[in-house]
């Protein structure tokens, strides 16, 4: 019993740490991280740069240059005039790096999604909000064990009923991160050009959502095993109660039909013969016996 308990709250914890994980990875926008190529900015100091040189009309009166005509030149060619920044994507977002400041912005991925491949994207978002659904029903299930004390053969069906739900969320999970990988590529050949990186790779929240995956197929492959466990223990139960209810019973015969019945022969004046029987009759029992 105290083993079947721990088994129990394990797979519970287990069950908790998977729909964490579930909501965690689906909220993150850290699926695909890498860098993107863009053209370098123009010089915003005034005075000159490390790589521009600005030439402005001269005021006569201070000696200071008139920005309001200044010229720049940049001499940049071929890569030199481009640059890489950080960027990172997710099912609802995504993110760049900014130059000139240490923050980010971002932007809504599905408008980066071409239009008509964008139900792709929303049937991904669709599989990761159906496998959360099976997880808070598993985690009901297994909830309604806690407030009933009966641990017989009829919560086998809860076991059973957990390692279904808990398979078929890993498999909508493995179906999402797929459909989402492809989604993401078309978006990469076929999204808008100021977006396109230049260079990528699986991000924590893929890590952590295939790890969710592991999770689910490890639980309800205990809980199977369990279940088949505790179904063959419970057939091989009612089969020997159904053998201890038809004991072999010694029934002895009554008194009077153990006796032997001796008869013997006399002879009859008339030509007949007369047997006569030896023997004892039931107690309460009258009558004759004539034989002809």
């Amino acid at each position: 019993m105290v083993r079947a308990r721990w088994q129990w709250v394990l797979t519970l914890l287990s069950i908790y740490l998977a729909l964490a994980i579930s909501l965690i990875a689906m909220g993150s926008s850290h699926w695909y991280e890498g860098t993107q190529r863009m053209t370098l900015p123009l010089c915003q100091d005034p005075f000159g740069g490390l790589n521009c040189i600005h030439f402005g009309r001269t005021s006569s009166s201070s000696g200071r240059r008139r920005d309001d005509q200044a010229v720049q030149y940049i001499w940049e060619t071929g890569d030199d005039k481009f640059i890489q920044r950080m960027f990172h994507a997710g099912l609802w977002e995504s993110c760049e790096e900014i130059l000139s400041s240490t923050g980010e912005q971002c932007r809504s991925f599905s408008r980066l999604v071409p239009a008509e491949d964008q139900g792709v994207l929303w049937l991904s978002i669709g599989a990761e909000v159906l496998e959360i659904f099976l997880i808070l029903t598993v985690a009901l299930l297994l909830g309604s064990r806690v407030s009933c004390y009966s641990s017989g053969c009829n919560w086998q069906t809860v076991d059973a009923s957990v390692a279904i739900l808990m398979a078929l969320a890993g498999l909508l999970d493995m179906v999402a991160h797929m459909m989402y990988t492809t989604i993401f590529q078309i978006t990469v050949n076929l999204g808008p050009e100021d977006w396109r990186p230049q260079t990528w790779e699986f991000g924590w929240s893929h890590c952590l959502a295939w790890g969710f995956f592991a999770l689910c197929m490890a639980v309800s492959v205990a809980t199977m095993s369990r279940y088949t466990i505790a179904h063959t223990e419970c057939l091989e139960k009612t089969r020997t109660q159904k053998g201890s209810c038809h004991p072999q019973h010694n029934t002895s015969q009554p008194e009077a039909s153990q006796r032997v019945w001796q008869t013997g022969a006399a002879p009859s004046p008339a030509g007949l013969v007369l047997t006569k029987v030896f023997g004892h009759l039931p107690s309460g029992v009258t009558g004759k016996v004539s034989v002809c």
